[in-house]
């Protein structure tokens, strides 16, 4: 049998891959494919089973059951972790060291070798914006500027897929920004990523595709906006209104229009005898929310604002795990 040419052949796959801890922890029965060039985003709440399915897929957990490969290598392999970088949850280096010293002995370990490895030591520091700080020992890092080290070594080999657990945990929301711009960099460049993270704003602006995992189980898989069903929700802040109104605007409009109460947070400025409400519509596009502002100056109504709100994958997570039971860090 001919062997697949390398460009059908996904980043990852996996079928069955199980690891059951004495305590019936980890993960069970994980089937999935990511295609190379892929971003990939990696849901669910702390121990649900996440970084133990990762560290059977970069070779450090032995699966209990079940079998996969990292580009069509078995997972462990020499061939397999030739092909891939990896920043763990836990990264730790040896504070007495500098940041250019911890780089040249990840170098070492990936066996580069020569003039190059003071180009690829700047090349990686400049990347992750440690720069000139290169030269200063790890105990003098902040845990952001550690985890940005850790990337920048997942970085040095040039690795045709980076796994990420929590790649910006520690960091502020610059570094998190900064970060969230480089990896969308390297997707664009083809790298393969990816990304187990809690931080739903990473995996919605990076990610391609995300499953989620509960209690071990992969539950939910599928493309971002599959997953968010791309709805989009518009509101309307209207003056002068009734409920004949209302009905006179599902009717002319056909749409699922309904009444909501006002925001809380809101201060109203309008005078009370034009009894503002909200009101709210899912709509497929800008037209539909055009002839629905329209509609509601063409009755008389007073228009003060519209505005829509896309679902957000934070806001989709909570629906998913809602009435679950989680077994959770302590579980």
């Amino acid at each position: 049998m001919n062997a697949k040419p390398e460009a059908v052949i996904p980043a990852v796959y996996t079928q069955g891959l199980s690891k059951i801890y004495d305590n019936g922890r980890g993960c069970r029965n994980i089937t999935l494919t990511v295609g190379k060039g892929e971003a990939f985003g990696f849901l669910g709440p702390n121990g649900a089973g996440k970084s133990t399915f990762v560290k059977m897929l970069v070779g450090l957990v032995h699966p209990s059951v079940g079998d996969g490969t990292l580009f069509g290598h078995p997972i462990g392999s020499v061939e397999a972790r030739r092909r891939m970088g990896y920043l763990p949850e836990l990264y730790r280096y040896p504070e007495w060291l500098t940041g250019e010293e911890v780089m040249k002995q990840h170098a070492s370990l990936l066996g580069i070798r020569g003039a190059q490895v003071k180009t690829l030591i700047r090349e990686g520091l400049d990347q992750v914006s440690i720069g000139r700080r290169g030269s200063d020992r790890v105990k003098q890092y902040s845990k952001g500027m550690q985890q940005r080290l850790g990337l920048a070594c997942a970085l040095l080999g040039k690795p045709d897929i980076l796994f990420l657990d929590e790649p910006s945990s520690a960091m502020d929301p610059v570094g998190r920004r900064e970060v969230r711009e480089l990896l969308i960099e390297l997707k664009k460049q083809g790298t393969t990523l990816f990304l187990n993270s809690h931080l739903m704003e990473d995996v919605e602006a990076v990610c391609d595709r995300m499953a989620l995992m509960l209690n071990g189980e992969m539950i939910r898989e599928g493309s971002v906006a599959e997953m968010l069903q791309v709805k989009v929700r518009w509101r309307f802040k209207v003056g002068g209104f009734s409920p004949v109104l209302l009905d006179w605007l599902r009717e002319e409009s056909g749409l699922p229009i309904s009444q909501i109460e006002k925001q809380s947070d809101e201060a109203d400025t309008i005078s009370n005898w034009e009894h503002p409400v909200w009101l709210e519509a899912e709509l497929e596009d800008e037209n539909q929310a055009g002839r629905l502002n329209m509609l509601i100056v063409e009755q008389g109504m007073t228009l003060y604002e519209a505005h829509a709100e896309q679902e957000k994958l934070e806001d989709w997570f909570l629906q998913a795990v809602a009435g679950r039971d989680q077994r959770g860090e302590r579980g």
